[in-house]
This record gives structure tokens, C-alpha cells and sequence, in this order.
């Protein structure tokens, strides 16, 4: 790992952050990091987020705040819905026992998310430091659980947070198959019919871009922020009626 190219910024509580270009870059040990300290409190979130931030680290690390650049994105109308998710939605759909529910069990989900370790990763990042910060951020009506329920059981789902008409993708769990992929698919749907162009999924990994996620420069996503977080943000309720466009559109992909 080499010698970073310039300190790493420490901020106090509530100290504004610094500007995205001095976030370390790809020769640095650590590229996207933007600062550590300061503080997860809900006004901090928030304006972390419409800048173009979010905080990501590990158990007994400070608070790190991260920009990176590229930045990994999910453009809803590039949405890859494969056959065999397009088979398990099919089944989901028709079955009176299975639900999308949004914002009934947030806890359950974050929770659920913390026990789900990132790909590559030996360990959780959802700490409990932020799972009290995002369940504030969620009672302050800024972060929302899309739910997949099965026989009244949560059996997977995810939590976003969302500021105007931009949504910030954070982490999915699944107990049963596709039920993370089916919540993100409602979660698209919903995306679609309320004119969000976009899902931020921050870092790039296989299993998003194998569903349509792809890069972009940090340039034009903090445009993109700057667009949409100024739009009114949509009232979080999922209708039934939002798989019609998904399920009837065009030809799936392989596999």
C-alpha cells in the first residue's frame, strides 16, 4: 500500500466537509476517501448525501467518509430483469401469500443487512453506530425499507435513502431465493413510475452490474444530485400495479 498523497482531513462535529477533489485518488491507499470523524447525526447524513458522500467503515475504524469517483450507478431504464427472475417474479406475483411492503419493519431489514457481509468482505460494515444513525435518518423520513415478505415472513429486502428524486441504494439481505433481487426490482418499479432516473449503488460490484449497474464519473453524478435532490420527494407506497410495466416490457435477458 503506498504513502497517501496528502493527509486524510479529521473533522469536528458538524464541520463542513472538505470539496470531493481532495478525496484520495487511485494511487492512494484508500481511493474515494474523502475524510474521517465528524459525526452520523441526521443534519450530517443529509448533507453528506446531497453531496455526493456517504459513510462506509469498519468495526473499531473512526468515522470515514467516501466520494469515489468512478461512481457505480443503477439507471432504472437500463434495469437487466433476467429470465429466471422474470420466473420467480411471475410466481411472486401470483401468489396471495407473498407482498412488497415499504417502511413496516426498517429495523428488522438493517438488522437482517448487518448479518449479510459485502462480497469479498469478512465482515459486516454495518456497525452499530450506524444502525442507530440510519434508523433516525429513517424515522426523520429520509431512509426506507422496501420489504419482500413470503407467507408473512420478511424474506429479504433492502434499505435506501432518498432525497428528493434521487435514491442512494445501501445494502440487501435475502433468507429465501431472490427475494433481495425481487425487492430491488420493486424498488426500480417504483423508481420508474415516480421519474427517479437513477439508483446510486456507490462501490462496483458483479452482482449489480450483472443487473444493469455501471459506472460513471463523480462529475456527472454530483450533476445528477444537483438535478434531483431539488425534485419533491415521492410518498414511499408500493402499488401492485407497478410490475405491469416490468413484466410486460420487451424480451428478458439471459440467463
Amino acid at each position: 500500500m503506498g504513502k497517501p498523497s496528502h493527509p486524510l482531513p479529521w473533522l469536528a462535529a458538524g464541520e463542513a466537509f472538505p470539496p470531493l477533489t481532495t478525496a484520495w485518488g487511485e494511487n492512494d491507499p484508500a481511493p474515494g476517501l474523502l475524510a474521517a470523524g465528524g459525526s452520523l447525526d441526521v443534519d450530517t447524513l443529509l448533507q453528506a448525501y446531497a453531496q455526493g458522500i456517504f459513510p462506509w467503515f469498519s468495526p473499531g475504524q473512526p468515522t470515514l467518509w467516501w466520494s469515489p469517483d468512478p461512481r457505480m450507478v443503477l439507471q432504472t431504464r437500463n434495469f437487466k430483469l433476467h429470465r429466471s427472475l422474470r420466473k420467480s417474479l411471475i410466481h411472486f406475483t401470483k401468489d396471495s401469500s407473498c407482498e412488497i411492503r415499504f417502511n413496516t419493519a426498517f429495523e428488522q431489514v438493517i438488522n437482517a443487512c448487518a448479518g449479510t457481509p459485502r462480497a469479498g468482505q469478512p465482515g459486516t460494515w454495518i456497525v452499530p453506530d450506524m444502525v442507530q444513525a440510519y434508523c433516525a435518518l429513517h424515522r426523520a423520513g429520509h431512509a426506507h425499507s422496501v420489504e419482500t415478505w413470503i407467507d408473512g415472513e420478511l424474506a429479504g429486502g433492502l434499505y435506501c435513502v432518498n432525497l428528493g428524486r434521487m435514491v442512494f441504494g445501501e445494502s440487501m439481505f435475502s433468507h429465501r431465493t431472490d427475494a433481495s433481487k425481487i425487492a430491488l426490482t420493486a424498488l426500480v418499479t417504483f423508481c420508474r413510475a415516480h421519474h427517479i432516473p437513477l439508483i446510486d449503488c456507490q462501490q462496483n460490484t458483479g452482482h449489480l452490474a450483472s443487473l444493469g449497474a455501471a459506472d460513471i464519473s463523480r462529475t456527472e453524478f454530483v450533476s445528477h444530485l444537483d438535478q434531483n435532490t431539488v425534485r419533491p420527494a415521492p410518498v414511499w407506497r408500493f402499488e401492485p400495479v407497478y410490475w405491469n410495466q416490468m413484466l410486460t416490457a420487451g424480451t428478458p435477458t439471459s440467463p
